[in-house]
């Protein structure tokens, strides 16, 4: 089967990417993750809580929260815009990195300057552990365990229990799919909406996008592997992974929170996500699908200022000022 020529990029988007010379980038293999790791640890340093404040602009708290199972705490990240006293709405948020990489306080200066400021905010951001030290299903039940705490300190944390959103981009969109299923299915904390950008959703990696960006995309089907074996060990691509580990999986979206969804066109995930939104409208759901055209893997992060990636800013934005005044 032959899989046609990759789409094109976006011209401003092309441009940039050509520009850093990750047209055709190495992939990720098990052989070097390690370094992989390592190089991505000294690329993005954890901001310290006084460079999150930002000249008293934040509240910035680390919490140490009762991990799952009695294992060890799961450290969350609390944040919110200063002198915003009452209940909040909150966003639960997962960081990306193909569940090896990433930390919970790096995310935190774009998702507080995008989401918790205009819109007012709290943002509790989580530190999960990360593959090949964490197996299966530990990343996903430290957010869960992170969520119940949560949900139980509500009055303390000075939160809107009723006012609760998942969000994650990557890996992270992948575990927040996931802990919605969690959730639903162990009747816990109910969300309003789940925010899942470029979600990491099947560990099989044999879609027609995945087999067509190879290559093409930063984060390719070779790279993706490589992050679901660390995930999966012997489990990987076996007919009986759990849906919490990758939501693809699932057989029954019903009941879940509504979702926005975005992807790239010229993106290894564009047609699990994709198939993920049709998933949910066939079981009765809400979603809201962006394609964004000529766009690859962390566009935005890439191009910041790039018309499309300030157009799907912008997108994110009105969905999670809709979904929060509801």
């Amino acid at each position: 089967m032959g899989f046609g020529a990759v789409p094109p990029f976006d011209p401003e988007l092309g441009a940039v990417l050509a520009a850093l010379g990750a047209r055709a980038p190495e992939p990720l293999t098990p052989e070097g993750l390690a370094d992989w790791q390592a190089r991505d640890a000294a690329a993005r340093p954890r901001p310290t809580l006084r460079e999150l404040r930002a000249d008293g602009r934040f509240d910035i708290e680390e919490l140490r929260v009762p991990g799952p199972g009695g294992g060890p705490p799961v450290t969350l990240v609390s944040a919110r815009p200063a002198g915003l006293t009452g209940p909040l709405p909150l966003l639960y948020y997962l960081h990306g990195g193909g569940m090896v990489t990433g930390n919970a306080w790096s995310v935190l200066p774009r998702v507080l300057r995008e989401w918790a400021l205009p819109l007012g905010l709290a943002v509790l951001s989580v530190e999960y552990r990360l593959a090949p030290r964490a197996r299966y299903l530990e990343p996903v039940e430290d957010c869960f365990a992170g969520l119940l705490w949560a949900a139980e300190h509500a009055d303390e944390l000075r939160l809107d229990p009723a006012r609760f959103v998942l969000g994650g981009k990557s890996a992270g969109g992948g575990l927040t799919a996931a802990l919605a299923l969690l959730t639903r299915d162990r009747s816990g904390p109910r969300a309003i909406g789940q925010l899942l950008l470029s979600p990491m959703l099947d560990d099989r990696s044999d879609s027609f996008s995945a087999h067509q960006m190879a290559g093409a995309d930063p984060w390719d089907r070779a790279s993706n592997a490589t992050a679901w074996q660390a995930l999966l060990g012997d489990r990987h691509g076996a007919a009986d992974v759990s849906p919490y580990a990758a939501p693809a999986r699932a057989t029954d979206l019903g009941g879940l929170p509504p979702a926005y969804l975005e992807v790239g066109s010229a993106e290894t995930f564009r047609d699990e996500a994709v198939a993920y939104a049709d998933a949910l409208w066939r079981a009765g759901g809400d979603a809201e699908l962006h394609v964004w055209p000529g766009a690859f893997h962390g566009f935005d992060t890439v191009a910041p200022q790039a018309s499309l990636s300030q157009d799907a800013r912008e997108a994110r934005l009105r969905w999670l000022r809709r979904v929060v005044s509801r």
